[in-house]
């Protein structure tokens, strides 16, 4: 047996919704530089306005991230942290925190269980939400993660996460800092299901058929398939956002102009560009997001039943 043992109550809802935001801001810090490495691999290619842009090429998880290293300095692979932690306190709060509530509101009265379309159905709802809420804080950490700071300052356009959203406002628009949120949506909404849906039944599988016990192994061999599967439906449509989000004003005139130019100009294969370090950060992300996840709640539970208790 691995890990505390499962509270004698069950979670509520805020100690969910406190749990899911800071385990995803604990498994961001371990690996936002390979989210910053999938960015770049999915732009290159790109027209882009700079011959400095043109010149760099990547190649490679480990390449990407040793490039901008030696060309960017050792904190580039972590630009944009900052507005990705404040994404995740707003974003993994309510598609993972609200998912067992949600799910709850759409099973019906009397059913044990809860359907996969009730449990595909609670994913896009909490997904979708989410997006509206922390649509600015994603803008801002892909703009960081696409930028490119060669120089002493020279090259950078924005000061600071807070000056980033000040400019973006004040030069495309508020529209400007929800750029991308019909593919963000239709992203977050393919990404939670896979991830909370594949996590939820696996893990009641191997429950119910007795392989594990609801501990550590359990969580982790849920939380790596929950990663691989949300990698392969969502690298599509990933591409596209990332690409649309970090896109100057003009470059597309739509998500779908930025996914028929992709495919123009460089191929159907332009859409699975970064698939390695996207499987290898969400399966990542995952495993430490969900095994965090499951901690958090049972120690905040017992924290809250100690506090409760009359001894």
């Amino acid at each position: 047996m691995v890990g505390m043992k499962p509270s004698e109550m069950p979670p509520t809802t805020a100690v969910k919704f406190l749990g899911a935001g800071t385990a995803a801001c604990f498994a961001d810090l371990l690996t936002f530089p390979l989210d910053t490495a999938k960015v770049r691999l999915q732009i290159q290619g790109e027209k882009q306005g700079t011959q400095v842009a043109r010149s760099t090429q990547y190649r490679g998880v480990l390449g990407t991230i040793v490039t901008m290293v030696r060309t960017e300095g050792p904190r580039s692979p972590y630009n944009g942290l900052v507005a990705g932690l404040q994404r995740q306190m707003s974003f993994a709060s309510i598609r993972i925190g609200l998912y067992d509530s949600v799910k709850q509101f759409y099973t019906p009265k009397g059913s044990e269980n809860s359907s996969i379309t009730i449990r595909i159905l609670a994913g896009c709802t909490t997904g979708a939400m989410a997006v509206t809420c922390a649509q600015p804080t994603d803008v801002v950490k892909v703009r960081f993660q696409a930028s490119k700071h060669l120089g002493s300052g020279s090259n950078r356009k924005y000061n600071g996460t807070m000056d980033a959203y000040r400019t973006i406002a004040k030069e495309e628009g508020i529209r400007g800092l929800w750029k991308g949120t019909f593919p963000n949506i239709t992203r977050n909404a393919i990404v939670n299901c896979a991830e909370m849906v594949t996590y939820d039944i696996i893990k009641e599988k191997l429950l119910e058929s007795h392989l594990l016990t609801d501990n550590f192994p359990c969580h982790f061999v849920s939380a790596f398939g929950a990663g691989f599967c949300a990698t392969v439906v969502a690298s599509p449509v990933d591409v596209v956002k990332t690409r649309y989000m970090n896109s100057p004003p003009g470059r597309y005139r739509s998500p779908l102009d930025c996914m028929l130019k992709m495919v123009a100009q460089e191929g159907p294969t332009a859409f699975y560009k970064g698939f390695t370090p996207s499987f290898l950060r969400l399966g990542a992300w995952n495993v430490m997001m969900f095994v965090t996840y499951e901690q958090l709640k049972r120690a905040l539970m017992n924290v809250q039943m100690l506090r409760e208790s009359p001894f």
